[in-house]
Formats: C-alpha cells, sequence, structure tokens
C-alpha cells in the first residue's frame, strides 16, 4: 500500500459545494447500524464519482508526467480511450454471463492495456491505478468524518460499508484519517466492495448480502440506516431491501437525485443529511 508521503503531491483539500436540500434526518425507528457509501458520502470526489474520466488541462500535464514515469508510449487522451473501451468490454462480457450490474477489478483493466505498451509488475500496476484515480478523481475527507467516526464507534453504532470502490478505496481512510476502516469502527464482515464482489450497485445483491449478515447479528432491516449520495445506487436498493434510508446532500457535485430514471421519480429518502455531524441525532 502506498503510504501518504508516497501520494502526498496527488492530495490537495477540498471544499465541498452546498446544495439546496434541507436536512431531515428524525428516523422512524432506531438506528443500531449505519451503512455508509464512500464516495461523494464519506469523501469528497471532484467528478462526484468512482474513476469517472474528465481531464483538464492541469489533469492532462499530470497524466503525461504518469505515462513518463512508467515509460509508456501514449497519450492521456489514447489512454483514457483504452481504458474506457477495455471496461466496456468486460462489462459486455460479464453481463453475457447474467451478472446485471458487473464490476472489473481496475488492476486487471489496467494489466490489459498497459502490458501492450511496457511490462509491468503487479504492484506497479497497482501503483499505476492509485495515480491515475488521484488525478482523475481528486478526494478529501467530508467535514465532520472524524467527529463522525468517532461517535458512531463510541455510541456502539454497528458500521459498514456498501459502495462501488476498488482496491485502493479503504486506503483513503488511512491516508485521511490515519487508519483502517476496522481500526475506525467498522466491521469486518459489513465491509461490501464492488471489486472484491464482481457487482457493481444498484445491484440489490450487495444490500441483501449485508441484511443477511445483521440478521445474523440480531439487528433487523428496519434497524439499519444506509447513507449515500446517489438516489438510484443508494437509495432505490437500500429501500428495497428495508433499510432506512438518508440521501446525503452535503456536496452538489455528488448528490445525484436521477429525476430521468422512471424508478426515481416518485422515490423519496426517509432522511436528508447535509453534513455528517447530523448523524449524532440518531
Amino acid at each position: 500500500m502506498l503510504n501518504k508521503g508516497q501520494i502526498g503531491s496527488f492530495l490537495r483539500k477540498l471544499d465541498p459545494k452546498p446544495t439546496a436540500l434541507q436536512p431531515s434526518f428524525v428516523p422512524k425507528e432506531d438506528i443500531r447500524c449505519i451503512l455508509f457509501d464512500v464516495y461523494g458520502t464519506l469523501f469528497i470526489s471532484e467528478t462526484g464519482d468512482i474513476g469517472l474520466l474528465k481531464t483538464d488541462a492541469t489533469k492532462q500535464e499530470q497524466l503525461n508526467r504518469l505515462l513518463n514515469d512508467f515509460n509508456l508510449k501514449t497519450t492521456p487522451e489514447n489512454l483514457n480511450e483504452s481504458l474506457a473501451n477495455e471496461i466496456n468490454r468486460m462489462h459486455t462480457q460479464k453481463r453475457g454471463e447474467g451478472i446485471d450490474y458487473p464490476e472489473v477489478n481496475i488492476v486487471e483493466v489496467w494489466c490489459s492495456i498497459l502490458n501492450r505498451l511496457n511490462k509491468l509488475t503487479w504492484i506497479q500496476l497497482e501503483e499505476f491505478a492509485i495515480k491515475f484515480e488521484l488525478i482523475v478523481n481528486p478526494v478529501y475527507s467530508m467535514p465532520g468524518l472524524r467527529d463522525c467516526l468517532h461517535w458512531c464507534k463510541k455510541n456502539q453504532k454497528v458500521m459498514g460499508i456498501i459502495s462501488n470502490a476498488q482496491f485502493y478505496t479503504p486506503m483513503l481512510f488511512n491516508w485521511f484519517l490515519d487508519a483502517d476502516p476496522q481500526q475506525l469502527g467498522f466491521s469486518d464482515k459489513l465491509l461490501f466492495y464492488s471489486y472484491q464482489q464482481n457487482l457493481a450497485k444498484p445491484s440489490t445483491l450487495l444490500f441483501e448480502k449485508a441484511a443477511r449478515e445483521l440478521k445474523n447479528q440480531g439487528i433487523k432491516s428496519n434497524q439499519v440506516a444506509y447513507l449515500g449520495n446517489d438516489m438510484l445506487k443508494d437509495i432505490l436498493p437500500a429501500k428495497r431491501v428495508g433499510f432506512q434510508t438518508a440521501l446525503f446532500a452535503g456536496d452538489s457535485r455528488s448528490l445525484r437525485l436521477r429525476k430521468e430514471v422512471p424508478d426515481c421519480l416518485e422515490l423519496e429518502p426517509d432522511m436528508i443529511i447535509t453534513h455528517l455531524n447530523q448523524l449524532k441525532n440518531w
């Protein structure tokens, strides 16, 4: 794992951009467990999501330096095109195997692309993947994150994660909070990262797995709150498995209301959270 010193030049402070939504954070039932999305919820994401390919002149320059560092003879434009095409190819293949919302392992994607240009070790591929993601999608901890997680742990709220994620996603906690998710209070059995499950949200299967594990712990679905910034990928599947739902509306970059999606047209979250410290009302 790359430590903060090794990727420090790729990290810069980001501030959330306010939304027009008003908070409403009174739960319907007592909440014993809180499940979190990561990108756009616990961490500010400049693109609002993981791995979206948006580059400006500064990012183009950073990508060129990255390519030079790894002796890769291509351009950022060709690299982005190759990345999108390879992910699409893998998704199409997995859909053909009956997976509605497939997820890729980004290191396998980069292996397929980059090894045509220069043979890299797996460790080098991981380093490239991390630095590429931090260039394309800068991230920073959401205001109140450390305090919020400390409060949840202190008040014995069971905590978990259901997130579209890659291998570097858990590293965000180390880089910004100097601790891994388990040290911060997240349950080992409630960490559902899409790349490990070969499934992505909005598949309900990730939420169903969490519901089964919580049932084994004696926690009913209506005692669980799921917090995420996307009505389609977060609120819809969480509601379908019976969780209480909380839309995180603390950053306009990541807020996804999805009113263009028929299933979300009349969908309403149970609660709206505009700052993580509002969870202390639970």
